[in-house]
């Protein structure tokens, strides 16, 4: 089944303001409970506007350029006058559903009448809040992403537009991956947009997520957040790929939270933006929950990624494994601060971080600092950082065997994210990020 979407009424103001949030809450079709948490959530942020952010989190991060105003909500999008964006993914593979967006509008949804029919629901979160208002409500910022972090995530609740919804009966196994593409279009559009994945007690899914600009030049901006709730003895395989133009802002708090004996493969691909801050957490509640945390980032110009990561452990005989891999080239930075925290009840703990930079210019910069917190006396938690420049001899040696400066350079960033991509079991990922380190690299450079 398919639907799409458009909205005729008048565009919002631009900016964040208190006249802005009510002429934005008049373009909303939504329950009562929603309403009321997007006024608590504006409430919450403009006294936080007010609060100093975190200094580990943020010290490392520039934000003095970032100006809000400057940036406009959208309510309409013509699907017709809809742009195609270029896309890694959605013409890689057939997706039992695909859901798309632009501007925080959506665009196309559709679902496979065989998982429709075994309860599965797949779809865009702001017309599923209508139609199964109390699934929603049950899971919307209760138990991942919490309003209250900082001012960050009380503006996303704010103004939160559009975005995905996957949940999965208990016991229902979803084979062919599901698919979702979020895109930024006009010029000074921003994105709200909301992901939220729920798994009952033994399902299993497979979302592939990736952002996307349909044009080099426009500036835009992401304010977004992803929730991901697995319950007992569920399996999600989650994909995140992350390929704006270089004059997007992108901000995000990610969470996922698994039950016993769930296990969560979450997969990062940061490519694009101006740049980009992700608050990813992971928390283990569950004996015997698991979660692999992939991260791959190529970073170019002056782009800056940053990463605050942490790794939860508040169950006995939980496992975390970390490994974020970073290529980073011309005056670009990269940030990665992690963490594993081990609750006194986390025994038998199995929590492990890494963290490694490869240098392609002298005049890019990697910061890894990775940390641990354990309160429990009867763990193996481990974690570790390291950065280096390209071998000169290995480039030499390349070449003195035909091979060109761009093929041997290829061989060595494919050979360094190699570690990464053998851990992730979905083919058409591994080959999808392996063309877009090709055209990161570029000819000539």
């Amino acid at each position: 089944m398919s639907t799409s979407s458009v909205n005729t009424s008048a565009d919002i103001p631009a900016g964040f303001s208190e006249a802005a949030f009510e002429a934005f809450l008049t373009t909303r079709d939504e329950p009562a409970w929603v309403t009321e948490s997007r006024r608590q959530a504006f409430k919450r942020y403009t006294e936080l506007l007010e609060t100093q952010l975190d200094p580990e989190e943020y010290r490392r991060v520039d934000l003095r350029a970032l100006r809000p105003d400057r940036f406009q909500l959208s309510s309409s999008v013509e699907s017709a006058g809809a742009q195609q964006a270029s896309t890694l993914l959605k013409e890689q593979a057939e997706f039992a559903g695909h859901v798309t967006h632009v501007d925080g509008q959506l665009i196309s949804s559709e679902l496979s009448e065989e998982l429709a029919s075994q309860g599965v629901i797949f779809g865009d979160l702001a017309s599923v809040a209508r139609e199964h208002s109390e699934l929603v409500q049950k899971h919307f910022m209760t138990k991942a992403v919490d309003t209250n972090t900082d001012r960050f995530s009380a503006w996303h609740a704010a103004f939160w537009t559009g975005g995905t919804f996957l949940y999965v009966p208990r016991n229902v196994i979803v084979e062919a991956p599901l698919h979702s593409l979020i895109t930024l279009q006009a010029e000074k559009a921003a994105d709200f947009s909301h992901t939220l994945v729920v798994l009952e007690e033994g399902a299993s899914a497979t979302l592939l997520e990736e952002t996307a600009s349909t044009s080099e030049e426009n500036l835009g901006l992401h304010s977004g957040a992803v929730e991901l709730i697995l319950a007992k003895e569920a399996r999600l395989r989650y994909v995140q790929l992350q390929n704006w133009n270089h004059k997007v802002w992108h901000i995000a708090h990610q969470a996922g939270r698994v039950e016993n004996n769930g296990f969560l493969q979450w997969t990062v691909g940061g490519i694009g933006a101006k740049l980009a801050h992700i608050h990813q957490d992971v928390v283990l509640d569950g004996r015997g929950a698991e979660a692999e945390v992939n991260g791959v980032t190529f970073s170019t110009d002056q782009q800056v990624h940053s990463y605050y990561t942490k790794q939860a452990h508040n169950a006995p005989d939980t496992r975390s494994d970390l490994l974020y891999k970073q290529v980073l080239r011309d005056h670009a930075r990269a940030i990665w601060r992690g963490m594993i925290r081990v609750e006194p009840e986390g025994q038998q703990t199995n929590g492990y971080q890494r963290n490694d930079s490869l240098m392609l210019s002298s005049t890019c910069r990697g910061d890894a600092i990775p940390g641990l917190e354990i309160e429990a006396d009867d763990v193996r938690c481990t974690h570790g950082a390291t950065a280096g420049r390209v071998d000169e001899e290995q480039i030499f040696y390349c070449m003195s065997r035909g091979i060109s400066e761009y093929e041997a350079m290829h061989m060595i960033v494919e050979g360094f994210f190699q570690t990464v991509f053998d851990r992730i079991p979905v083919e058409v990922v591994r080959e999808t990020l392996n063309q877009a380190i090709i055209k990161k690299l570029g000819f000539g450079r």
